[in-house]
């Protein structure tokens, strides 16, 4: 195991559109960054193409130790740390695995809509299989169909996403 795999996770919230600037100045500069990309169909006046984009607008991850925070907070397109009371909220490597996991399975033309039958809005679920298992979220209507969303606590961010209900299982909330 690497030095840096010991390292906590952290998000960096960065200036609009420089996700990739910023990301590849923490590779430069030597740290472990992690920008979640996902391949999409873009369509302009004359041409459809398929280009990568960030899953989280503005947001990307660097493992690094702690002692790093203003060298990181200083990189040019770094606005912030995301923060939770003026303190740098770590990312769980296993919220990590899961978007990286989503990541590489995603494709546009595979989502699938869920049967809302057994659920209602705003329940707790929890994934058990696919992309993103372990994962909790709520369930929400987006578009007039039901998605699962999931909120990444640490991140600050809704990732919607169609499951099939055969995926997930109640949360019971106490």
């Amino acid at each position: 195991m690497a030095e840096t795999d010991k390292l906590p996770w952290y998000a960096l919230y960065v200036h609009s559109r420089a996700e990739k600037r910023v990301y590849a100045q923490l590779t430069d500069l030597g740290y472990e960054a992690y920008l979640p990309l996902i391949s999409t169909m873009k369509k302009w006046s004359d041409r459809m193409k398929k280009v990568e984009e960030p899953l989280f607008k503005s947001y990307l991850f660097v493992r690094m130790d702690i002692r790093k925070y203003y060298e990181v907070l200083n990189i040019s397109g770094v606005s912030r740390f995301v923060s939770f009371e003026k303190e740098a909220v770590v990312v769980p490597e296993n919220q990590i695995n899961a978007i990286k996991k989503y990541c590489n399975d995603y494709t546009e033309g595979d989502r699938l809509v869920m049967n809302d039958t057994e659920f209602h809005e705003g329940q707790l679920v929890r994934i058990m299989s696919g992309a993103m298992a372990g994962l909790i979220g709520r369930l929400a209507p987006i578009d007039n169909k039901k998605r699962l969303v999931v909120f990444i606590e640490s991140v600050g961010h809704y990732l919607p996403i169609s499951i099939p209900r055969t995926r997930v299982e109640p949360v019971y909330e106490s």
